[in-house]
């Protein structure tokens, strides 16, 4: 896994330097090039969001059949940590399942993990609040890690050089709106676009395929800003690596 915030480097596979700018004349066709004006807003739109400092998110993964994972929570790029609600919701008529959910490039913490305190117990390991486990990356790392670095790597502390965005495949694909708010769309001959705000040249959405699946990933950004995310103290969870049986009784 390539180190957080660099730009134009792949993540997990995924291409995640991404695109922004204005669009061009009124009779524009949907699929231009982008021009050489919008390569130069493009080559700053990791950075901005890294600038701004964070923003509220929302993760989407539609992984099974009528089954999706959704991760809404506030993420801090420019301190690199976040956390969120993570749901998994079936079409089969089963309850959905929760979690809280607090994620660095490094490491992910679990809350409400059911069965937890029994499985504590039965250890005879203290009482916690959370599971902390090292992120897995890797062709068989689980999905929430995948969302969760996907989220992170969408900061860059310097900008991208300009010239990487002209005559490489990057197209203009004309507006849409997105919670009320008139976007412009670009896309990616790699399969991904992203979704820019008309007004601010920020970052609204960014959707990819993942590498060997059939599903697309989409991440919704709004109310750029700074964010302070506190993450679980020690004592408040319990090491997943040096205690491999309870993550592994707690299904995670």
């Amino acid at each position: 896994m390539p180190a957080r915030r660099r730009p134009l480097l792949p993540a997990l596979g995924l291409t995640v330097a991404l695109l922004a700018g204005c669009a061009g004349a009124d009779e524009r066709a949907e699929g231009a090039p982008v021009t050489e004006e919008e390569a130069g807003l493009l080559a700053q739109l990791l950075a901005e969001n890294h600038d701004r400092g964070g923003a509220d998110f929302v993760v989407t993964a539609p992984y099974g059949e009528d089954t999706v994972l959704t991760l809404t929570g506030e993420v801090d790029l420019a301190g690199g940590a976040g956390r969120a609600q993570a749901v998994t919701s079936y079409g089969d008529g089963r309850a959905d399942d929760t979690r809280t959910l607090f994620f660095t490039d490094e490491e992910l913490w679990f809350g409400e993990v059911p069965g937890l305190a029994a499985t504590l117990g039965a250890e005879g390991l203290p009482e916690a609040s959370y599971v902390r486990r090292p992120v897995t990356l890797g062709e068989q790392a689980p999905l929430v890690d995948v969302l969760t670095q996907v989220v992170l790597n969408l900061s860059a502390e310097e900008p991208d050089d300009a010239g990487d965005f002209r005559d490489a495949g990057y197209t203009w694909e004309g507006d849409r709106s997105i919670d009320g708010e008139l976007t412009q769309l670009y896309a990616s001959d790699a399969g991904w676009s992203v979704a820019v705000d008309r007004s601010t040249d920020l970052l609204v959405q960014y959707r990819t395929p993942l590498p060997g699946q059939e599903f697309e990933v989409t991440v919704t950004l709004s109310d750029h800003g700074p964010r302070e995310i506190t993450l679980p103290a020690e004592g408040e969870s319990v090491d997943g690596a040096e205690h491999p049986e309870v993550t592994a009784a707690v299904g995670l």
